[in-house]
């Protein structure tokens, strides 16, 4: 029996729904947090400063799992910072995503007949705003779905007014520094998109080509030859040099001469480099500086023309042989062909897997093509992106990933940062009649008759500024004096190099900008962010790395219908450790869903019996469940914050699952009812340590959880005054001492416990089926004031006077062993017991024989230490003492066997 709860816990745990169905709250509750406020930032706080900007998910995109993979360790950490006490700002926004962007527009004017060019660059421009107002980010409504405790009103967008702003005023601020240049230099090209595309876009993949071995100068052996092996034939056509290594002895004699091209017919030099590798092939290398990024290098060093030979549509262009005017891959087949007529085809080689870029947006292989760009010159910079990381002022999470930042920003080519696109930032280069040339920033005007360049910039140039530019700057605002730098940038280890290595060396560029060091020391604000955290990639059960244009994956949204938001959350969060990839599958989230259903369930139960928040009795008025429980408590919450703090999001959540699954809701709860039951007294005591446990266990939860914790704290505390859980309090050290002896004893019940359900279970003893026992033992165990809670957990009654135990269960604690005897007359299944003990005697018997064994070679004794020979000659005692246990209830077993 429960005692009676008080007259209003009915009413609380009325105010929950009957079962939970996250449908029906997750979108009010999200937008009651909006209307409040509790997700808008005061620079004007007093309170210490928390941010994260979040990664601008591009405009035309959808939610997909490695966003909701980022958001949901971003709103936990800035859920967790604000119960904490922090001014929190998670500032969200959009990326104009200029190719993708451009691309949709361009695909939607072909449906109705038009084309960018029939509209014109002014018109065209226009028209995709227009698409940006009326169907541009999607993505804001999924954000909420998913529970992202963002700050709309700072919700900023690559192309706005103010951020356009700051580009063009780092622009020119680069160029009058003379580190913006422009210069004819190899870059990928997509001839689908005709424009340069950046290193993070280009996907390279393993396809089947061929690999064709050609002969260059004469067909007569006698003759000065040499054999080359392309697998991209057409590229010969912009041959300009045949290269070998310098100690090559089969090419020395041809170092410094020509060579017949058997296509164009010019003599090109053979020239020497360490860059061959002579034991790959033939050890003599074809050289074409525009198409080939090693080659252009080469073509530096030894001052080599570089014709471009191919069109920004991919055609042959301008190579003045009969191919010009043919698509670069019907060309490859062509002068294959005639090379192979001429007997100049040495050797095929198909299928020839290896491994080509190709354009993410188009899908084509892209080109390396020598095009004329605007640069950003890097070193200064990526020095000093690579100091703030040696210096401790970055902090990368995992430390693993440091030696790849180094290697990349110690090694950083020029950045080019020019695109061939109308959709974006226009570069702010103007050119005169008589060939002037200015920069112009964003408050200056051009003279009549000048010309703006027509190149936009690359996103990463506009995306690279986030972290101030969203702030206001180049404006001293209240936001980046405040907020600025950012507390910590959380995304993929991919993108490492791209993004992160970009806003690192513009926050380094701006560092002294009296916007943002305004009243704080140069040290501490010469960064854009303290923290990088790098999570790993989404893979399937399979490890397929998750990808929408594969097939491979789950839409995160398809998973918040189904199990609701947070289900979704906890799954990810559960799964992310720093630098490691997530595996997840319908599996994971259909666990975390029954995790989110015993938690409401086992909150309703409590609510239903008036556990209740408010001051705890003083320790002595406890149990040692009570005890016991608050303890574990303390520990939790202490491996949740150290775990956290690191970013060990996984073992965070991992500690939280299993201390309210296996410790509250499995031990603690059904101690509780005895509790309940025992007297009021007791009964109200019992009430306020569940209350206090479960309020911190939904506050703890809530980063990872929000709507159900939200929930269930509300009832739990009637609204604490209004309030929301979103800005309760974090759980903080309570300041007392572990009770080790509560700890010990609950630990021996728990395991006493386990033991008797074990045997109940061998025996097919339903729950409902109690068992007159008696328990031996008890008192030495220390365990005698547990005896109510141990018969209600096992399901035990007293002995009456006609008693007669006719199975035993044998348990050794840390204090004594336990033996229990019961009576299961008409209820144990003998032989099952019988099997269940040999099982048991066999494993006892092997223990005795490896243990004897030991003791008994004099080599082991010499050699062993002493605290060694002392544990196995324990082992042996209990192996022995088991052995004669297990033999004489086997032979009672026989004895009713017998009897019957």
């Amino acid at each position: 029996m429960t005692s009676a709860a008080p007259d209003n816990s009915r009413n609380r745990a009325d105010a929950l729904p009957k079962s939970w169905n996250p449908g029906d709250v997750e979108a009010d509750l999200y937008e009651r947090w909006v209307a409040a406020g509790y997700f808008t930032a005061d620079p004007a706080s007093d309170k210490p400063p928390y941010s994260i900007v979040l990664p601008p998910p591009n405009v035309t995109g959808n939610l997909h799992m490695g966003h909701a993979f980022d958001h949901t360790l971003m709103d936990l950490l800035t859920r967790r910072k604000r119960m904490q006490g922090y001014e929190v700002l998670w500032l969200p926004g959009m990326d104009h995503a200029g190719i993708a962007t451009q691309n949709l527009v361009v695909k939607q004017l072909a449906e109705s007949g038009t084309t960018k060019e029939d509209l014109g660059r002014e018109q065209f421009v226009e028209k995709v705003w227009e698409w940006k107002r009326e169907s541009g980010g999607a993505i804001q409504g999924q954000m909420r779905r998913l529970g992202d405790g963002v700050d709309w009103s700072r919700d900023r967008f690559t192309m706005d007014e103010g951020l356009s702003r700051a580009v063009q005023t780092i622009f020119k601020r680069l160029y009058d520094a003379g580190m913006i240049y422009r210069a004819e230099r190899l870059v990928n090209w997509s001839p689908t998109l005709q424009t340069a595309i950046s290193d993070v876009e280009v996907k390279y993949e393993d396809v089947e080509g061929e690999l064709v071995s050609l002969r260059y100068g004469s067909l007569n052996d006698d003759e000065p030859h040499v054999i080359v092996a392309t697998t991209r034939v057409e590229t010969m056509l912009g041959d300009t040099a045949v290269a070998v290594h310098p100690d090559d002895e089969r090419y020395r004699s041809l170092i410094g001469t020509t060579v017949y091209h058997p296509v164009t017919g010019r003599q090109i030099p053979i020239v020497a480099d360490d860059y061959v590798d002579p034991e790959f092939g033939s050890g003599a290398v074809k050289i074409t500086p525009a198409h080939d990024p090693n080659d252009f290098e080469l073509g530096l060093r030894h001052n080599l023309p570089m014709p471009t030979i191919m069109d920004k549509t991919g055609k042959i262009a301008d190579s003045g042989t009969e191919f010009d005017g043919m698509d670069r891959f019907e060309a490859r087949v062509k002068i294959r062909e005639r090379l192979a007529a001429e007997g100049r085809v040495v050797a095929e080689k198909r299928p020839y897997v290896h491994s080509v870029g190709h354009s993410e947006r188009s899908g084509e292989p892209i080109e390396p093509r020598l095009s004329m760009q605007w640069w950003v010159k890097v070193e200064s910079v990526a020095k000093a992106s690579g100091d703030a990381v040696r210096s401790g002022a970055v902090q990368i999470h995992p430390a693993s990933q440091e030696p790849r930042w180094f290697e990349w920003v110690d090694n950083m080519h020029d950045w080019c940062i020019s695109r061939q696109l109308w959709w974006g930032h226009r570069i702010p280069i103007w050119y005169g009649p008589e060939g002037e040339v200015v920069c112009l920033g964003p408050d200056e005007q051009a003279p009549n008759g000048w010309v703006q360049d027509p190149d936009v910039l690359d996103t990463w140039f506009s995306s690279g500024l986030w972290p101030f530019s969203t702030m206001g700057w180049p404006d001293a605002t209240p936001e980046l004096a405040k907020f600025y730098p950012t507390s910590v940038l959380v995304t993929g280890y991919d993108i490492l190099f791209f993004w992160v290595a970009r806003m690192m060396m513009f926050g380094m560029f701006v560092s002294d900008d009296p916007a943002i060091a305004t009243g704080k020391g140069a040290p501490e604000r010469n960064v854009p962010f303290h923290d990088v955290f790098l999570h790993g990639l989404i893979r399937d059960e399979l490890g397929r790395k998750y990808s929408k244009s594969k097939g491979i994956g789950v839409d995160p949204l398809l998973w918040i219908d189904e199990y609701g938001a947070d289900a979704t959350r906890f799954t990810l969060a559960r799964g992310a450790q720093p630098g490691s990839d997530l595996t997840v599958g319908p599996a994971h989230v259909q666990a975390s869903r029954n995790f989110v259903t015993k938690l409401f369930n086992a909150t309703k139960f409590a609510l239903m019996n008036g556990a209740a928040t408010g001051e705890l009795p003083a320790r002595d008025e406890l149990t040692d469940t009570d005890r016991w429980i608050l303890d574990r408590l303390d520990q939790v919450r202490a491996e949740v914050d150290s775990t956290f703090d690191r970013y060990e999001f996984g073992k965070a959540c991992e500690s939280l699952y299993h201390f309210a699954w296996d410790e509250l809701c499995d031990w603690y709860l059904e101690l509780a009812k005895v509790q309940f039951a025992e007297s009021e007294q007791r009964a109200a005591t019992t009430r306020i340590v569940l209350g206090t446990v479960l309020d911190s266990v939904l506050r703890l939860l809530h980063p990872a959880m929000p709507f159900v914790t939200e929930t269930l704290w509300q009832a739990l505390t009637e609204g604490a005054a209004g309030e929301s859980v979103v800005v309760a309090a974090w759980p903080q050290d309570n300041g007392i001492a572990t009770d080790t002896v509560a700890a010990q004893r609950i630990t021996d019940l728990q395991k006493l416990v386990t033991e008797i359900r074990r045997f109940r279970s061998d025996q097919g003893l339903t729950d409902k089926q109690k068992v007159a026992a008696t328990l031996d033992g008890i008192d030495a165990a220390d365990l005698d004031g547990q005896r109510s809670e141990i018969a209600s957990l096992a399901r035990l009654t007293e002995p009456g006077a006609d008693f007669s135990a006719t199975a035993a269960v044998q348990v050794r604690l840390s204090g004594a062993t336990v033996t229990v005897e019961l009576d299961t007359s008409g209820t144990v299944d003998l032989e099952a017991e019988r099997r269940r003990l040999e099982k048991d005697l066999a494993a006892a018997q092997k223990d005795l024989a490896t243990t004897t064994a030991k003791l008994g070679n004099e080599a082991f004794l010499a050699k062993a230490p002493d605290n060694v020979v002392a544990k196995i000659r324990t082992r042996r005692e209990v192996a022995e003492s088991e052995v004669a246990r297990i033999g004489e209830r086997l032979d009672r077993i026989a004895e009713s066997v017998a009897n019957k």
